[in-house]
């Protein structure tokens, strides 16, 4: 019990030092994010990839991969996700959230929570304009580790898979992932989160 005490004093302390503030835990989300057997669960409706997707980003330990078009403001600007995220982040010592982007245009409004979160967790959050060769790939997805994932074949379309706890489909897409995270590294790819 103390070293939970501890733990939740070090991550506000954490926070803090970014500028964020230490709102109260989402229970209801966090609780709910025990590691599921491998089964596959089909997604019907853009509430079922919401909650998925919060799922998916709870249960990971060490790195959360997303590949979306535009970082949809629907799943991934939403108040329990990104609480998630900054605590998946700032309560960990080696956590890494890497996105891979089709389109930076929704970026530069400044209008989403997530890039904001970008701004103060720089060492933390990576954000990349995928190579021009896969800007047509249409899929999107959340992996966390190389565990659990949700997928949708279109980014468009809310019909989709999520796998909690299923290593061989979560690999597959890692390395897509990290092939395309490899073939986007070059600087005039890399998207600058200019501070304002």
């Amino acid at each position: 019990m103390t070293a939970s005490r501890e733990n939740r004093a070090t991550t506000s302390a954490r926070l803090a030092s970014f500028g964020l503030e230490d709102g109260p835990m989402i229970d209801a989300v966090l609780e709910q994010r025990l590691p599921a057997p491998e089964t596959l669960h089909v997604l019907s409706n853009i509430d079922e990839v919401r909650t998925a997707t919060e799922t998916v980003a709870a249960s990971g330990q060490r790195l959360i991969s997303i590949m979306t078009p535009d970082l949809e403001p629907e799943i991934y600007d939403q108040a329990a996700f990104l609480e998630i995220i900054k605590r998946f982040v700032l309560g960990r010592s080696f956590a890494k959230v890497r996105v891979l982007l089709r389109d930076q245009a929704r970026m530069d409004n400044g209008a989403n929570r997530f890039i904001a979160m970008a701004h103060r967790l720089t060492s933390y959050l990576e954000i990349r304009l995928r190579a021009p060769q896969y800007r047509e790939l249409m899929a999107a997805y959340c992996i966390a580790d190389d565990r659990a994932i949700v997928y949708r074949v279109r980014a468009d379309r809310a019909e989709g898979i999520a796998g909690l706890n299923n290593p061989p489909i979560a690999r597959q897409y890692l390395h897509e992932f990290d092939a395309i995270w490899q073939a986007s590294a070059t600087e005039e790819r890399e998207v600058r989160v200019a501070r304002r």
